[in-house]
């Protein structure tokens, strides 16, 4: 076991926080600690790579498969072993680390469980530490509640779904943990503390932890992860390997470092997944000031979209060849308990995209609600009779070029309005700490709001001539802006908007959305409102 740091200096930035102390020990801030001083003076190095990069984009580089990598493209080698818990995850839910949610989703039926510390959470203090008592409570089933509004009581069935964690990305801090005035990385505070508290009870009941990796655009970021784990599983003193992963395929860079990833975890992966939004999200801001480069309404890009397509037959094709999973993507529905045909259209809708997945090879998929789980789950059983289609091989060769195609498609006022109405809707909802937001019947998390705005940012920064000829100028985009923002007042009343963060909201974005260079990440300036 590698020594411990004898006098820990990790600090709450607001002595005024709830300090957690069953979850922030004087051990775990020691580990916390031993984490920052190793590896976080690397991470910063592979952020900024990551603007070098996209000063280079901005020039009129495309991303292409590397050329130094290419003998572990070529050759034949395979990933570790998976474990056999995670044979099978035909159907996994994912959602937020409340209590609640994470009762419901291991009692769902689905195949695994991705608690979420990233997208689908708002980063308060209070949601990411009792998102870890959370998680301790259910691998210890210790986990129940009782809901004095619906007199309801929540506990554990006796069979639960796997448990996979996703902490947050690379690009975060945490900004309520210091070392030396500094913040420390939400990454390593995430993925820390659960496996400081949940290791060895997971090992005794023949289980492991299990971890989601979210927006990794480099294999360099996946080497960085993969001496994160030997580190801590060094220092736990539990066998090399112990840890498991699977890689959000969710950069436009990932799609060209897909065998290096895998390669450079080839200890620790058991898979990749398609995360749609965030993917589509990252083409735009990657290729943004490419000449001719315009991406349409979010609605108009598709699964069937070509350069979807192409991504998501690659992760399949690569992963197989690995000996890995590869994951579908996200069933966003949400039950219309009040339309029962506008419900059944949402359930064939969710039926044909996990039908396409499975045929073309996935082993799995996602789903936000507990009730497609069942759906979801349904289709897989039909078209794949074993615990995945590993063996299932793709031969065919995918390039650069089908990666990078662009989708047909309009601009149009609909699809403005839509962007701007989801985006303020959703960043109230996260301001005032809640990540997972049903709007419009589907389940949203944060890639919803980036895309959105994202594309308004970008419509404006290329001029886009809409459908009916008009050009997306500044002054439109106002008109439409506080059109959209009375109709939101006007539907909520004045008694909401009071009470809610919605004039956060609304400046939050119209600042981002006119900003001369486009943000990276929204959830950064952000969560300095929290």
């Amino acid at each position: 076991m590698i020594e411990a740091i004898q006098q820990p200096t990790v600090k709450l930035s607001n002595l005024s926080l709830n300090p957690y102390p069953a979850i922030l020990t004087p051990e775990a801030l020691q580990f916390l600690l031993a984490l920052h001083k190793k590896f976080n003076k690397k991470r910063l190095e592979l952020l900024s790579n990551r603007e070098k990069q996209q000063v280079l984009f901005d020039k009129g580089v495309m991303p292409d498969f590397l050329e130094k990598t290419k003998s572990i493209r070529e050759e034949n080698w395979k990933a570790a072993t998976i474990p056999a818990d995670l044979l099978d995850r035909r159907v996994e839910i994912t959602g937020p680390v409340g209590r609640k949610m994470v009762i419901n989703a291991l009692n769902s039926g689905a195949s695994t469980f991705m608690a979420d510390f990233e997208d689908s959470t708002s980063p308060t203090w209070n949601n990411l530490m009792e998102g870890q008592q959370n998680l301790l409570d259910a691998n210890t089933r210790r986990i129940d509640l009782y809901d004095q509004k619906k007199q309801k009581s929540y506990k554990l069935n006796e069979k639960v779904a796997t448990l996979l964690v996703r902490p947050r990305g690379l690009h975060l801090d945490e900004k309520h943990l210091t070392y030396k005035g500094k913040s420390l990385s939400a990454s390593l505070v995430d993925f820390g503390l659960y496996v400081f508290h949940n290791t060895k009870i997971l090992l005794e009941d023949e289980r492991a932890p299990y971890f989601y990796l979210p927006k990794l655009e480099h294999y360099k970021e996946a080497k960085w992860w993969n001496k994160v784990f030997e580190f801590s599983q060094e220092y736990l003193g539990v066998p090399k390997g112990t840890f498991k992963c699977t890689l959000l395929v969710e950069t436009i860079k990932a799609s060209f470092q897909l065998h290096e990833f895998i390669y450079y975890l080839r200890d620790h992966i058991v898979g990749l997944n398609c995360g749609r939004w965030d993917y589509i999200f990252s083409y735009i801001k990657k290729l943004k000031s490419h000449p001719d480069f315009l991406v349409p309404n979010r609605d108009q890009v598709t699964m069937e979209s070509p350069f979807m397509d192409a991504y998501s037959r690659l992760v399949i094709k690569v992963c197989h060849q690995r000996g890995i999973h590869a994951m579908g993507g996200m069933a966003a529905q949400i039950p219309i308990r009040n339309n029962d045909a506008a419900n059944e259209q949402a359930l064939q809708k969710v039926k044909k995209d996990k039908e396409r997945e499975v045929k073309n090879g996935h082993d799995g998929t996602w789903v936000a609600h507990p009730d497609l789980v069942s759906v979801a789950k349904e289709v897989f059983d039909e078209h794949m009779v074993g615990a995945n289609q590993i063996e299932k091989q793709i031969e065919e060769e995918i390039s650069a070029g089908q990666l990078l195609e662009l989708p047909k498609g309009t601009v149009t006022e609909e699809g403005i309005r839509k962007n701007i109405n989801v985006a303020i809707l959703y960043l109230e909802s996260w301001l005032k700490g809640r990540g997972a937001v049903a709007l419009y019947h589907l389940m949203e998390d944060a890639a919803t709001a980036e895309i959105s705005r994202t594309q308004l940012w970008h419509w404006l920064d290329k001029k886009a001539v809409l459908e009916d000829g008009r050009e997306f100028t500044i002054n439109l985009f106002n008109q439409i802006f506080d059109d959209e923002v009375e109709k939101i007042i006007l539907i909520a009343g004045p008694e909401v908007i009071k009470q809610g963060k919605y004039k956060e909201a609304v400046e939050l974005l119209k600042k981002l959305v006119l900003s001369e260079k486009l943000e990276e990440f929204l959830t950064i300036p952000a969560y300095q409102q929290l």
